[in-house]
C-alpha cells in the first residue's frame, strides 16, 4: 500500500502571484513547442532543458534518442524532461550523491520552478521518493497541478518568479544556490580548495597599457645603459712590459745630468 503525499502549506507567496513588473534581464527566458519558427528554436529549446535539469551538459551527457523523438514531435517537453529526470547521468549526478531530503529539493527547484516552501515539503516528497522510487516520485510531481498549470506538455521548466517589486534584489539562481553535490560529497572531493599564490599580478586596464613607439617601452633598456660601467681596462701581463717604457720619477742628481745634457 502506498503512502498518500502528505499535505504542506506554502510559506511563501512568491512563485505564487502574477508579475506585474517590467520585464529585465532577470526575467526568464520561456522557451515551448508552440511557438518555434525554425530549426535553430528548436536546438535552443533542447539546450535549456539541458540547462535546466543538468546546468550543463557535457557530450557524453546528452541524449540523442530523446532528442530526436522530440525534434519529430513524437514525443512531448514534458516527456523530454521526464527522460533527462530519469537518465543515469541525473542519477548518478544527483541522486547516488545526495540523500533523499536534498534531492527532493533540487528536483523541486528543476521541475516546479521554485524552492522548497517548508521542512514538511521536503518531508512529504521524501515519503514519496522513499515508497514509489525515483520513476514515481518524478511522476508525481510532472502529473501535479503545479506543474500543469505552469509548464503544460509543451514548455521547459524556469525558475519562476526570481524579482519581487518590494525586493531590492532577485532570488538567487538554483544551480548556484543548491550545487549538485552536499557538503558531505565536497568535503571527498577536496571542494573547496584554496590555492596560494607567491607571487602578486598587477593589473593595468586597457588604455593604461603603453602602446607601440611609446618611449615608456624603452625605459627599462635605458636604464640598463645608464647603470653599465665603462669598458673594463684590459688586462696585459708583467711579462710583456718594456722596462724602458714605463714612466718613473727622476731623482734629484738625475734631473741635473738631464738638464746638463740638454
Amino acid at each position: 500500500m502506498s503512502i498518500p503525499l502528505l499535505s504542506y502549506a506554502p510559506s511563501t507567496q512568491n512563485p505564487r502571484v502574477a508579475g506585474l513588473e517590467v520585464a529585465g534581464e532577470e526575467q526568464p527566458r520561456i522557451f515551448s513547442t508552440e511557438n518555434l519558427l525554425s530549426t535553430a528554436d528548436m536546438n535552443n529549446l533542447i539546450e535549456a532543458g539541458y540547462r535546466q535539469i543538468f546546468f550543463h551538459a557535457f557530450a557524453s551527457d546528452r541524449e540523442p534518442f530523446l532528442e530526436s523523438q522530440l525534434r519529430y514531435g513524437q514525443i512531448t517537453v514534458r516527456d523530454f524532461i521526464r527522460g533527462l529526470l530519469l537518465s543515469d547521468t541525473y542519477k548518478r549526478s544527483f541522486y547516488n550523491l545526495n540523500n533523499n531530503y536534498r534531492f527532493v529539493e533540487q528536483c523541486v527547484q528543476r521541475i516546479l520552478g521554485r524552492d522548497i516552501y517548508s521542512e514538511r515539503e521536503k518531508l512529504a516528497w521524501g515519503v514519496i521518493v522513499a515508497t514509489k522510487g525515483i520513476e514515481g516520485f518524478v511522476d508525481e510531481l510532472l502529473d501535479s497541478e503545479e506543474y500543469l498549470d505552469n509548464f503544460g506538455y509543451d514548455t521547459v521548466p524556469y525558475q519562476r518568479r526570481r524579482v519581487l517589486p518590494g525586493r531590492a534584489e532577485g532570488e538567487l539562481p538554483f544551480n548556484i544556490k543548491s550545487p549538485r553535490y552536499n557538503e558531505y560529497h565536497r568535503a571527498q572531493l577536496g571542494f573547496p580548495q584554496v590555492i596560494w599564490q607567491t607571487s602578486v599580478r598587477k593589473y593595468t586596464p586597457q588604455e593604461k597599457k603603453a602602446k607601440a613607439g611609446d618611449p615608456a617601452n624603452y625605459l627599462a633598456m635605458a636604464q640598463g645603459l645608464s647603470n653599465a660601467g665603462g669598458n673594463p681596462p684590459p688586462k696585459v701581463s708583467a711579462f710583456n712590459v718594456d722596462i724602458n717604457k714605463v714612466p718613473y720619477r727622476k731623482t734629484g742628481e738625475e734631473a741635473k745630468e738631464l738638464v746638463t745634457a740638454e
